[in-house]
């Protein structure tokens, strides 16, 4: 069957480049969780989308804090940009969401894509969330299927779903250039892990195939980096063509069972997130802290190993 929602984002980059509608993208680094935050925003009416976003979160005391959201409140304002959009590509193992903080500053409609709902009710029932916590997809403004498409400014975007690392994971095709979330890191460094509850390496490879189906001169933005060896700096910045050419897990020729084989086999020697504790906790509930206890208080759960 044709994939019209991947021939829709191709089109869409492909008339950007010759009209010269591209994007504006300041990246806010987090180095703790080695998160990249994308502001994006249209030069033509200053309207904007926060992808990503990154709370403070120190595990040894509980204390959160929002000076990396702060940043980015800062620079909105400077730049007399108007928030449209907050988007999660997916729901985070390695850092808490600051995205209803930078609503309640910004305003915006927060946005994730549909099988958030798959995610939920995975992790409500790990976590043992209770009735109180529902797993509608209702602390999310807009929930986004595959194909979906809707403007930032004059800027046109599709989305496009692309799981494996997790059930929900959702790439963001802007103007000319693509937010992709956990699925390709730069391509001296790989690709992202498959071993999450729901995730599956076999269905992220067909993932990364269909993005590398866009046009090679797309523009791609990560949500990581961790600096491969032998490279100094942090890097979240490259295209299409450069992942097909030189990637070093799936560049153009590894074929789908070789990967799927590497993957699993790295994905096994790898620990948890420091943070996948609270980071889903808080990302499945859209950035909102559980529900305070009768002392105000609200509390992360770790679940403990009965063997």
């Amino acid at each position: 069957m044709p994939d019209t929602a991947l021939e829709a984002a191709a089109n869409q980059v492909m008339t950007c480049r010759a009209t010269g509608q591209a994007p504006v993208v300041r990246t806010f680094f987090d180095l703790p969780t080695f998160t990249a935050t994308h502001v994006v925003h249209d030069p033509a009416t200053r309207a904007c989308a926060i992808i990503d976003s990154v709370m403070d979160y120190d595990p040894a005391s509980g204390r959160t804090d929002h000076a990396m959201a702060q940043d980015i409140v800062d620079y909105v304002t400077a730049e007399k940009l108007r928030v449209e959009w907050l988007l999660e590509t997916h729901v985070h193992a390695d850092h808490l969401s600051a995205a209803p903080w930078l609503q309640k500053r910004l305003g915006g409609r927060l946005g994730i894509g549909h099988a958030i709902l798959k995610v939920q009710d995975i992790f409500g029932k790990l976590f043992n969330a209770g009735t109180r916590f529902a797993r509608d997809g209702s602390q999310f403004d807009a929930l986004f299927d595959d194909g979906a498409r809707f403007t930032l400014g004059a800027l046109p975007v599709t989305v496009l779903h692309v799981p494996g690392h997790t059930p929900a994971d959702m790439a963001y095709v802007i103007g000319e250039a693509a937010f992709i979330g956990d699925t390709l890191f730069m391509p001296d460094y790989g690709t992202a892990r498959a071993d999450f509850p729901g995730g599956d390496a076999r269905m992220l490879y067909h993932s990364i195939r269909r993005l590398l189906a866009l046009p090679a001169e797309t523009r791609v933005f990560l949500c990581h980096d961790y600096k491969a060896p032998g490279r100094d700096a942090f890097a979240w910045e490259t295209t299409i063509g450069a992942e097909r050419d030189n990637n070093v897990h799936v560049h153009d020729g590894v074929d789908e069972n070789a990967f799927v084989q590497m993957r699993t086999a790295r994905d096994a020697t790898l620990s948890l997130p420091n943070l996948i504790m609270p980071s889903v906790q808080v990302n499945m509930r859209g950035g909102h802290l559980p529900e305070p206890e009768d002392n105000g208080v609200s509390y992360i759960k770790i679940p403990l190993s009965r063997s």
